[in-house]
């Protein structure tokens, strides 16, 4: 096997990026994260990415192996069994783009479980938070977070959604259809926003529960690891005590965590774009063409120059919003929209010259010849999700259009 390729190459980041955003405790995080990521995502993160989705392949080990390191801890305060630290939302963006260096598919688990389910959930009351976000943040329960459905993902309006729930004297009754619920096939509950009347209300739905059916984990280009699920609900009984914040609330809820969730998909960009970007220099230093390195044609030389600029702009982006949202801004707009639009446009295009810099090689997952593995190709594959998950890139450019010219003008 070819040892040149089948490694993971030097880091370029510290000496082309110089953090002069990240507070002490956001440097430590990424020093710490980096560390497992290193040690526990590196050696499978090329089984994760190329294993087809199915139950039995979620990565169960890893999973473990990161509650246990206290990654799920990261964004959360003391008072439900979280680290407490000052700047939560800066170190989980970190946490996200050091996993997402290795496996975009182990990014996205843990955005959706923590960010979206797990930052949901501290919206509930107490006995909520010990009975859901307690146990996710130890990893003994795996969280999803449904809002899309066949006709609803970026129009979430009441007229557009089917999932619905009717208020009884002492329950609520679920009825509806969810669609690429990441975790699903493999979670304990889900965070479901629900038709409430002429409003929506955030619940709290237990999988197992009778009525519940999840489907298999659909077949996607990308993310392998990160499974994802229709889930429907036929009269299911939920109780009442599983509304997050009040009724009519789940708008606003899913709306704040979903550009929570931004900043973490803006940071899985930066990571996925690094991660190219050293395989790719590497390339470059090490392959030759016409008797020299490949880096020594100027072509190379200023798209790399471009990119290495472009990867300190979307790194600071992202950590500017989520410095925002530390600071008590619940919707850091228009950084969280520019960080998470820029952030993986690059990805998806530098991945793309990422499989050209490696020619034929880029185009494969595996040599057959030798055993050799080529990451470039899964981060091609992987990259194209950014764009659309957690606010279509479209949307976040109409967030940021708004910003500029003002609900009256753009709607």
């Amino acid at each position: 096997m070819s040892s040149e390729l089948q490694s993971f190459p030097e880091r370029s980041m510290d000496s082309l990026y110089h953090d002069m955003l990240s507070p002490e405790d956001v440097l430590s995080i990424r020093s710490e994260v980096r560390a497992f990521c290193d040690k526990k995502v590196a050696p499978v993160a090329w089984d994760i990415g190329h294993r087809e989705e199915s139950v039995e392949n979620f990565p169960r080990e890893l999973f473990k192996a990161m509650a246990e390191a206290g990654l799920f801890r990261i964004p959360f305060d003391t008072d439900c069994g979280g680290r407490g630290l000052p700047h939560p939302a800066a170190a989980t963006a970190v946490t996200i783009e050091e996993l997402s260096y290795y496996s975009n598919s182990v990014a996205a688990i843990f955005d959706v479980h923590c960010i979206l389910a797990g930052h949901a959930l501290t919206y509930g009351s107490e006995e909520l938070k010990s009975k859901y976000l307690e146990p996710l943040l130890a990893g003994e329960k795996i969280g999803s977070f449904a809002t899309s459905e066949a006709e609803a993902s970026t129009d979430l309006s009441v007229d557009s959604l089917v999932t619905e729930a009717v208020f009884k004297d002492d329950h609520i009754v679920v009825s509806g259809h969810k669609r690429w619920i990441t975790n699903s096939p493999v979670a304990s509950f889900v965070i479901l926003l629900c038709k409430d009347g002429d409003r929506m209300t955030e619940v709290v739905v237990d999988l197992d529960s009778p009525g519940v059916r999840v489907g298999q984990p659909d077949k996607k280009m990308g993310n392998h690891g990160q499974l994802t699920a229709d889930i429907h609900f036929d009269a299911v009984k939920v109780p009442l005590t599983n509304v997050l914040g009040k009724r009519g609330d789940g708008l606003k809820i899913a709306l704040q965590v979903l550009t929570y969730g931004r900043i973490g998909i803006a940071a899985t960009g930066v990571g996925m774009a690094q991660s190219v970007f050293d395989h790719s220099a590497f390339r470059l230093k090490s392959r030759r063409a016409f008797k020299r390195p490949l880096g020594s044609f100027q072509h190379w030389q200023f798209l790399m120059a471009d990119r290495a600029t472009q990867i300190e702009n979307a790194r600071s982006l992202y950590l500017k919003a989520a410095l925002r949202m530390d600071s008590g801004v619940a919707f850091p707009e228009p950084e969280a929209a520019m960080a998470k639009a820029y952030a993986t446009d690059l990805a998806c295009s530098f991945a793309r010259d990422g499989v050209q810099i490696f020619g034929g090689y880029g185009f494969t997952s595996e040599l057959a010849e030798d055993g050799s593995r080529y990451k470039v190709e899964e981060v091609y594959r992987d990259s194209k999700i950014a764009e659309i998950y957690e606010g279509t890139n479209e949307i976040q450019k109409w967030v940021i259009a708004r910003t500029i010219f003002g609900k009256e003008i753009t709607g």
